[in-house]
C-alpha cells in the first residue's frame, strides 16, 4: 500500500502564508485550461476534464467521490486523509483509484499538487471543513464540501465571503437541493401553492447514538482516552479544535454527537429537511431561537432529544412571518390533523402517516397542508383532493444534471450549482445558531442585520467558537 506524503511543519506554516498571499489579488488559470496535468482519462482530453483533488477518502466520500467522478468529467488525482487504515470504508475508493497520489495533510497536497489541481471535494468532519475549503478557494480552486458547510456560523460567514472574492464555484453536499423534488418545489412556488406560509414543523426520528439512552450512559463527559491506531494522525484530525485525548468514539464516526467537533442531528439531518423551504420561501435569520425541552441537556454531547422553536421575520408579500418548530429523538411523532384527511370509500376519513422524518407547511389560510420529507424527496399535498386538482404543477421532472454532476459542469462553464455557499451558508448559519442553542439552552433572541444575539455575550462567543489553534490561525484570515 502506498505510504501518504506527510507535511513537514515548515512546509505547512510556508502553504498557509502563500495562501494568504495568493488570497490577496492574483489571477489563476485553471489547471484544466494548462498543460499541467496529472493524470491521464482516456475518455475525455484535458481541455474537457477537472481534476480533483480529495480532501476525506471513507465515510460519505464513498458516495460523493463516485458521484463527481461518474460521468467521466472529472478525474481524482490526489487523495488526503488523516487515516488511510481505519476510515470507515475507505477501501471503496482506494480499490476503484489504487494510482492516485496519496498525502497526509491537504495543504501538502495543494502545495505540491496545486496546478494540477481544478477542484477540491471537502468530506471530512464538520469541524475541518472550513480550513479545506478556505485554504483551496484561495487558490483558485472550485470547492465541493459535505454538509453541513461549516462548524460555526463566522466560519459559515468567511467561506460565503471567499465565494465572492475567490469567483470559484461552491457547492455543498445537501444532495436533495438539486433533484426532482426540488425543481417540484420550485414550480409550487410560482404557482402559488406555498404562499403565506406562517409554520413549519420539521422532525427527525432518533438514529444517532447519542440519541440512545442507553450509549449515551456509556459517555460520562468527554470519553477516555483509548490507544491510538499508529495509521491515524489525531493532531490533524483535531484541526483547528482543541486536541481531546484520542477515543474510537469520535474516530471515525460518532465525533458528530460531540459540540467540539461536530453539528449533532439538527446539523447532520436539519441540511437535508429544511433546504428547501429556507432557500425558496427566502427565510434568512431568525430573530428568536427558543429551546423548549433538551433531554439530558450537557455542554459536551448533543441532547438525548430536542424541542427548538425558530421565529423568522416576515419577508414580503405573501411571506409572512414564519414559526419553525425542530424536533428530533425522543417522541417525534407527528400526527396530521382530521380535516386534512380525505374521505374513503367506506366513509372514514384517511389521515396520511407523515413519517419518521420530514417537515410540515401550514398555511395562514389554513386550507391545507405542504408535506416534505428529506433529501430529494418529493412534496405531496393534504387534502389529496387538492394536490389531484394542481397534477400539472406537481408533477416531477430531474434536472438535467444531479448534484453531483452540476458541481463538475459548473467548473467546465457549463451553468451553475442549486447549492452554492451564498445559498448553503445562509442555512448552515441556521443550523448552526441551533446548535448554539442547543448548547447554551436559553432563549436566544438574534438581529439578523447585524448578525449578533442581543444582550448574550456567551452566545456571541459561540458564533466564532473557540479560537483556533495556532497552527490554523491564519486560515481565518483568508478573506
Amino acid at each position: 500500500m502506498k505510504t501518504p506524503e506527510a507535511a513537514p511543519s515548515s512546509s505547512r506554516r510556508r502553504f498557509v502564508k502563500q495562501s494568504v498571499a495568493a488570497g490577496l489579488g492574483f489571477n489563476f488559470i485553471p489547471a484544466y485550461l494548462t498543460s499541467a496535468r496529472a493524470a491521464d482519462n482516456p475518455k475525455l482530453p484535458p481541455s474537457r476534464r477537472i481534476n480533483l483533488g480529495c480532501v476525506g477518502i471513507g465515510g460519505r466520500a464513498g458516495s460523493v467521490i463516485p458521484g463527481l467522478t461518474a460521468a467521466g468529467f472529472a478525474v481524482p488525482v490526489a487523495f488526503t486523509d488523516v487515516d488511510f487504515a481505519m476510515g470507515k470504508g475507505i477501501e471503496k475508493n482506494l480499490g476503484a483509484f489504487p494510482d492516485v497520489k496519496r498525502f497526509g495533510d491537504f495543504r501538502e497536497m495543494l502545495d505540491k499538487m496545486g496546478k494540477d489541481i481544478d477542484a477540491v471535494s471537502v468530506v471530512t468532519p464538520d469541524h475541518t471543513h472550513f480550513t479545506a475549503a478556505i485554504s483551496a478557494m484561495a487558490l483558485g480552486k472550485h470547492v465541493y464540501v459535505e454538509k453541513p458547510l461549516t462548524h460555526t456560523f463566522e466560519e459559515a460567514e468567511i467561506l460565503m465571503r471567499a465565494e465572492k472574492k475567490f469567483k470559484v464555484v461552491t457547492q455543498m453536499g445537501n444532495q436533495g437541493h438539486t433533484s426532482a423534488g426540488a425543481e417540484q418545489f420550485k414550480q409550487m412556488l410560482a404557482a402559488g401553492l406555498v404562499d403565506d406560509i406562517v409554520k413549519i414543523d420539521a422532525w427527525k426520528s432518533p438514529s444517532l447514538w447519542f440519541m440512545n439512552a442507553e450509549e449515551r450512559a456509556k459517555v460520562k463527559g468527554y470519553p477516555t482516552e483509548e490507544p491510538k491506531p499508529q495509521s491515524l494522525n489525531w493532531d490533524l484530525w483535531c484541526g483547528p479544535q482543541e486536541v481531546k485525548p484520542f477515543s474510537k468514539m469520535y474516530h471515525p464516526f460518532n465525533w458528530r454527537g460531540f459540540h467540539l467537533y461536530g453539528g449533532g442531528m439538527f446539523g447532520d439531518w436539519g441540511a437535508h429537511i429544511i433546504d428547501f423551504a429556507h432557500h425558496h420561501l427566502k427565510l434568512g435569520l431568525p430573530t428568536r431561537i427558543t429551546p423548549l425541552a433538551l433531554g439530558d441537556y450537557n455542554q459536551i454531547a448533543y441532547p438525548l432529544y430536542s424541542d427548538i422553536r425558530f421565529e423568522f421575520p416576515e419577508r414580503g408579500e405573501k411571506m409572512p412571518a414564519v414559526e419553525l418548530h425542530w424536533k428530533a429523538g425522543g417522541d417525534t411523532k407527528i400526527e396530521i390533523p382530521e380535516k386534512f384527511g380525505d374521505p374513503g370509500a367506506d366513509g372514514k376519513v384517511f389521515i396520511p402517516n407523515p413519517g419518521n422524518t420530514g417537515s410540515l407547511l401550514h398555511r395562514k389560510q389554513g386550507d391545507y397542508l405542504v408535506q416534505r420529507g428529506s433529501h430529494d424527496r418529493h412534496s405531496q399535498i393534504y387534502p389529496r383532493a387538492k394536490m389531484v386538482e394542481n397534477k400539472d404543477t406537481m408533477a416531477l421532472h430531474p434536472p438535467k444534471y444531479s448534484h453531483y454532476e452540476s458541481f463538475i459542469q459548473a467548473c467546465l462553464g457549463n451553468g451553475t450549482t442549486e447549492s452554492p455557499f451564498s445559498v448553503s451558508g445562509l442555512l448552515t448559519q441556521v443550523l448552526n445558531l441551533g446548535t448554539i442553542a442547543e448548547y447554551l439552552n436559553v432563549d436566544l433572541k438574534f438581529d439578523p442585520a447585524t448578525k449578533r444575539f442581543i444582550g448574550n455575550e456567551e452566545a456571541n462567543a459561540r458564533l466564532s467558537g473557540p479560537a483556533p489553534r495556532a497552527e490554523w490561525a491564519d486560515c481565518y484570515k483568508l478573506a
